[in-house]
């Protein structure tokens, strides 16, 4: 009998140890969630993007005239100046850029043999202009003779008049013919000169470095150097861009928003700009460009942008290590309120057309529509159907419905 009885006495005992096991595992156990209270203060929206700093008065230096600019950093054997990126530059005073004449360029065989053709008549063509001078030198000499003869016989009145300005016609005649004619020759001589220079071997050609045959070019504004766009000795065209000059504590920023996020931003509206790897910066919107352009974004959506331009209202000290064309990260306040009931916009969800959340009811899930207003990224403004102090579930899955058991998750 004892032996039976703690038998059947284990028995039982299995039974309900497992029975009780089979409840405990069956039973509902609230769902571990989130929680967060509805508070009020301050709230502000923001249409947030990428942007870049811009100096905002940047001269280009341009080529004033076609030819060779000289390397602009490190010039080779002391020609031309020694300029760097950074470097602080003075209106009318500092040297920008060296330029000299470019070389001749390479004439092909058949146009030599041309131009040396043409070289040889201009040589016989002078040979024969120098013929012609002596021979009108000659025709001078013996109208001269002629009308100091003819002077002579003025005088005894042994000679008419008409003889006598006949005699002084021909002389002043060919006193005129022979300026001509020595004319000619300076001309023709020219002409062969040309023809010679056009025969120049750019490889025999050397350039001059005399300091009147070249162009330098100076900074036309007080700063520093941005960018070096014709660094190295190259042959350039007249207006080719060579040197970027602007003031760097002249700083603006810019950024090209989407249409949609322009029309909301006023002139005036409060901006603050970080991502730069320091301190946020405090600016202000001061110019919403009143057309827009096209850009490709980096999944190849197009867009429709506009570009706003921002100033900085902090002292240069607080953003002074910025420089030209630097990222930032914008963010520009198109609505702000000082004290609001505001929500996370994590704990909303769509019942509906509506709003709605889940609100913690001594331990149960109760579904809760709410009217919101203004929203950003984090929160949002509660319009009506919930007051402060309210706890919600942030996050919510779809195992929770109304009425469901929730308990707080607690933290690690």
């Amino acid at each position: 009998m004892p032996a039976n009885w703690t038998k059947r006495t284990f028995g039982i005992a299995s039974v309900l140890l497992i029975a009780a096991g089979l409840a405990w595992f069956a039973w509902p156990h609230p769902l571990l969630v989130d929680l967060a209270t509805v508070t009020k203060g301050p709230m502000e929206v923001t249409v947030d993007d990428d942007g870049k700093t811009h100096v905002r008065h940047v001269y280009t230096v341009s080529a004033p005239v076609a030819g060779k600019v000289l390397r602009i950093s490190h010039p080779i054997g002391g020609q031309g100046p020694s300029l760097h990126v950074g470097d602080e530059v003075v209106a009318n005073q500092t040297v920008v850029a060296f330029m000299q004449p470019t070389l001749p360029a390479f004439i092909d065989v058949r146009s030599r043999d041309q131009i040396q053709a043409e070289v040889l008549a201009a040589d016989a063509a002078i040979q024969q202009q120098e013929a012609e001078v002596e021979r009108i030198e000659a025709a001078l000499d013996f109208s001269r003779t002629e009308f100091q003869r003819a002077q002579t016989l003025s005088r005894t009145q042994t000679i008419s008049a008409q003889a006598f300005d006949k005699a002084k016609f021909d002389m002043a005649t060919n006193e005129a013919a022979l300026a001509s004619a020595k004319a000619q020759v300076d001309l023709r001589r020219a002409v062969r000169t040309s023809l010679a220079a056009r025969l120049m071997d750019p490889a025999n050609a050397t350039p001059s470095t005399e300091p009147t045959c070249c162009v330098r070019v100076l900074a036309p504004t007080s700063g520093r150097v941005l960018r070096i766009i014709q660094d190295s000795e190259a042959a350039v065209p007249a207006g080719a861009p060579l040197v970027d000059i602007g003031d760097p504590l002249d700083m603006e920023v810019v950024a090209d928003l989407l249409s949609t996020d322009a029309v909301q931003i006023r002139v005036g509206a409060p901006v603050r700009i970080d991502g730069w790897g320091g301190q946020p910066i405090r600016g202000k919107v001061t110019r919403v460009d009143p057309a827009g352009f096209l850009k490709v974004s980096a999944l190849g959506i197009e867009e429709q942008r506009v570009r706003v331009t921002m100033d900085l209202v902090e002292a240069p000290e607080a953003w002074s290590p910025l420089g030209h064309d630097y990222r930032v990260v914008v963010h520009v306040t198109t609505w702000s309120a000082p004290d609001v009931l505001t929500v996370p916009v994590s704990a909303l969800f769509r019942k509906g057309d509506q709003w709605a959340v889940f609100a913690d009811e001594n331990g149960r899930a109760r579904t809760v529509a709410v009217r919101i207003g203004h929203r950003n990224n984090r929160v949002a403004e509660v319009i009506s159907g919930l007051g402060m102090g309210d706890r919600l579930v942030l996050h919510p899955s779809d195992r929770i419905v109304d009425g469901s058991r929730i308990a707080q998750r607690r933290e690690r």
